[in-house]
């Protein structure tokens, strides 16, 4: 008797481990939040000292002034949808079938991405070399809507799949961990600085 109970054991966790390998559902990483929320706080920076130098160019401080107030502004947009994107897409796998999620994480991932270009388009036109008044220089970022969009889908989608092997309470605490204040946009005023 004590064979067919080990034979059943060994079955089952070779089913297991196959099943886990079939579907190429790897553990849920969802560092890719941290790492996109420093590459939009690493802009900020960069075109602040891009603004200084055509403010010390003209020898104007309004441009600088102006231009931190209008990035401000952008930087506000962005900073409410990533603060909706990660709280819709956590509510897309509580609250959904794994199908029904897939669909509602693609909608609210393209609207991030939609609102990431229009930041990107935003900061590379002010700073493109030859650009506004003429400054030279052409600042890099490291910032690129598609590639960030595309792994957030990944990461997410990988998410879903692993939150469907949990049981609610930890299901929760997983995807609630997505709002934590290590994932959140650090104030426009204190990167202005």
């Amino acid at each position: 008797m004590k064979r067919y109970n080990l034979l059943i054991v060994l079955l089952l966790l070779i089913f297991n481990v196959t099943t886990a390998q079939k579907k190429k559902s790897p553990a849920a990483d969802l560092s890719i939040l941290k790492d996109t929320k420093s590459k939009i706080e690493a802009t900020v920076p960069l075109v602040i000292q891009h603004l200084q130098a055509i403010s010390t160019k003209e020898g104007d401080n309004n441009i600088v002034i102006n231009g931190k107030t209008a990035l401000g502004k952008e930087y506000g947009i962005l900073e409410s949808e990533w603060f909706l994107y990660r709280n819709n897409m956590k509510n897309c796998i509580l609250n959904n079938s794994s199908k029904k999620a897939k669909k509602c994480m693609e909608y609210h991932t393209q609207y991030l991405r939609n609102t990431f270009i229009n930041y990107n388009n935003y900061i590379s036109n002010l700073t493109r070399k030859n650009g506004y008044l003429g400054v030279e220089g052409d600042t890099k970022f490291d910032f690129k809507p598609a590639d960030i969009a595309m792994k957030l889908t990944e990461a997410y989608f990988n998410a879903n799949d692993a939150a469907g092997r949990m049981k609610a309470d930890q299901k929760r605490e997983f995807l609630g961990a997505t709002m934590s204040d290590d994932n959140k946009l650090t104030p426009y005023a204190q990167l202005a600085q």
